[in-house]
């Protein structure tokens, strides 16, 4: 079977690898490249936990996820996975925060929880009393935490790159070139006038979706700009370095960060749904209030960078459905034709499972699971999943 699997950031590269896995002849193509800046997967780190609220089925895509990304990590030198665990943070009674740890403990997790006390054991760097604003609402300090050990971190960019160049050594054609619409069950065709022809074709090309398909997923898959800052630290100091140092989510200020990984710098990132972007031509240049928005987190929680530069900042973007739930899924009227995406700022740790669902649904023709079926994708923003 010939199938074409059009993006090749990390649902395309796991699409294509389960295809090639299951026998299929695959062709990927990318506009920019594999794990290229302008993708969703295209920045230096993502962050691999398996705490979702009461969301067994990520919690399970996720863990299932991690172990093909530590096969893929040792088969390519072992420098792609950190495992220095996550931190979730959470103020008062939350609701959220408790059914991931029940979530967890029921899937047989190792999840430790910190009360405020124990947190600044721990980590001391942390300021837990300090105040927190929030569109979420105000909190006055962090009461709770929630650490998975076994989480962490992996190179993103590198690990797409790292996969994609595995496939064309197993002789997956990588083709570089722009996919023009309309699109028919068996072909695509190229800026370049050239056509890939196919049994099967799977968008799995993120925020391009809904240019590619418009009459289908306009306002279905919405892509927004997403500022994340490094921020050096100081000379000589190995506090912030994996392993000793987490990645975190502080939940009630939608702030989450890495570590100093590779020496790039501890990242912070905003999790709230920026304004639209064009994936292809608006300038990825982060604004100074994200910035600052940026920098006033750690003045509040990690009081010993309230000072640090900025060594790099940068512009990603998510491509969200309503709910935050990803699109796998048969396009509605091209019975050979699938979408991979909706990864709505969480999928990129998904994207081994979320290519293993993809595969198996092109080459059996298995209906798509209701949370992931374009029909309860909805164009009124209701966020569930974080």
């Amino acid at each position: 079977m010939e199938v074409v699997v059009v993006g090749a950031g990390a649902f395309g590269v796991w699409t294509a690898h389960h295809l090639l896995e299951a026998g299929a002849h695959v062709t990927l193509v990318d506009a920019h490249g594999p794990g290229n800046p302008r993708s969703s997967s295209g920045d230096e780190t993502r962050i691999l936990r398996c705490g979702y609220g009461p969301d067994r089925v990520y919690t399970d895509m996720a863990r299932a996820s991690l172990s093909q990304w530590e096969s893929l990590d040792a088969r390519t030198g072992g420098s792609l996975w950190h495992r220095c665990g996550v931190l979730w943070m959470a103020a008062g009674r939350d609701a959220y925060t408790a059914a991931t740890r029940r979530t967890l403990i029921a899937a047989g997790h190792r999840c430790e929880v910190l009360d405020a006390a124990a947190l600044g054991r721990r980590f001391p760097e942390i300021a837990v009393s300090a105040p927190a604003a929030s569109s979420r609402g105000d909190a006055t300090a962090i009461d709770t935490a929630l650490f998975e050990p076994d989480g962490g971190v992996l190179a993103a960019r590198r690990a797409v790159r790292a996969l994609a160049q595995e496939l064309a050594q197993r002789g997956v054609r990588l083709v570089r070139d722009v996919v023009q619409t309309p699109v028919d069950a068996r072909r695509v065709r190229l800026r370049g006038g050239g056509r890939l022809e196919g049994d099967r074709i799977v968008f799995a090309c993120g925020a391009w979706l809904p240019r590619l398909f418009p009459g289908v997923l306009s306002g279905r898959i919405r892509p927004t700009r997403q500022v994340v800052v490094y921020f050096g630290t100081p000379p000589g100091d190995e506090r912030f370095l994996p392993p000793r140092w987490p990645a975190w989510i502080d939940f009630p200020a939608g702030i989450y960060g890495t570590p100093n990984v590779e020496d790039r710098g501890v990242k912070v990132g905003i999790d709230e749904h920026g304004p639209p972007i064009d994936p292809d031509d608006d300038d990825r240049v982060a604004d100074p209030e994200s910035i600052a928005r940026a920098r006033a987190w750690l003045a509040r929680r990690l009081p010993a960078l309230a000072a640090a530069p900025v060594i790099e900042s940068r512009v990603c973007q998510y491509e969200n459905t309503s709910s935050g739930d990803f699109l796998i899924d048969r396009h509605p009227h091209l019975d050979n034709v699938w979408f991979a995406g909706g990864g709505s700022g969480h999928g990129f740790k998904h994207g081994p499972a979320v290519g293993q669902i993809a595969a198996r649904m092109v080459l059996t023709g298995e209906p798509a699971d209701a949370r992931f079926a374009l029909a309860h994708k909805t164009t009124e923003p209701r966020r569930a999943v974080y």
